[in-house]
């Protein structure tokens, strides 16, 4: 059973907190084992700073550039509004008896697109196939476009209506390609592994007290894992409960527009 598309990015960041969890208990039995051993603790320090060092510059990273590709995202989208205005107020370049099919097929359009903005399945998110609603009420506008301007009385609309499609179409080209824009997974793995092993020496570190400091455990679990749900969050920003429907909402007015 497909699990709700909202749940999506709760998912790798309860998985890290209870990795997190577990690789920080292993660190502490380790260490309590060896806390009569000489010099068991000789550099841990030097070794704990490289580490923390370099999980803080792996999250640094990947949150720098989720952030950056989602506010890329939110102008595609506004770019997408602007150039399908555009192509809404060209139809008035046909004639009165031509534009009700072109208008119609228009309207349909943006339907579709928007349906797919607001109501993606994890699978349509995480594709770079365009959903299949979307190609047929495209290719439907096009034609109905071209055999309007293929008639004499809409041939005057050619040269600037057929541009203005190919130019709409090629925005929401652009922004669904930007979709499968992820850093490359072997960044993920990188980061998972540095943030298992800083677990294993914080648990290392930990282990004189006496007995387990939850509120240190939990804190450093809870807060490397909300950092793997806010990235996650801004990589699939239409899954989760950081939306760009702000943004969206720009097409949304446009087709209420459309009567």
């Amino acid at each position: 059973m497909q699990l709700a598309s909202a749940s999506f990015p709760i998912i790798p960041a309860l998985g890290m907190f209870v990795a997190i969890l577990i690789f920080l208990e292993l660190g502490r039995r380790v260490g309590v084992r060896r806390l009569n051993v000489p010099g068991a603790r000789a550099g841990v320090g030097v070794v704990d700073g490289s580490v923390y060092a370099l999980v803080a510059l792996l999250i640094g990273f990947t949150f720098n550039g989720a952030a950056a590709r989602f506010d890329a995202r939110r102008e595609l989208v506004g770019e997408t509004a602007n150039v399908a205005g555009t192509t809404w107020q060209r139809i008035d370049m046909l004639p009165p008896e031509l534009q009700p099919p072109v208008r119609d097929g228009m309207r349909r359009y943006l339907d579709a697109l928007i349906s797919s903005y607001t109501k993606p399945t994890i699978a349509e998110a995480k594709t770079t196939r365009q959903p299949e609603a979307i190609t047929v009420a495209q290719n439907d506008l096009w034609l109905k476009t071209v055999a309007a301007v293929s008639l004499p009385a809409g041939e005057k609309a050619r040269m600037l209506l057929l541009p203005s499609m190919n130019e709409l179409f090629g925005a929401v080209e652009k922004e669904r390609l930007a979709r499968a824009i992820h850093p490359p997974r072997l960044i993920y793995v990188i980061l998972v592994l540095a943030t298992l092993i800083s677990a294993v020496f914080v648990g290392y570190a930990i282990a004189t007290a006496e007995k387990r400091n939850w509120l240190y455990m939990l804190g450093v679990a809870g807060t490397i894992a909300s950092a793997t749900y806010v990235v996650a969050e801004l990589e699939y920003p239409r899954l989760g409960r950081v939306r760009v429907d702000a943004i969206d909402r720009q097409l949304v007015d446009l087709r209420e527009t459309m009567r």
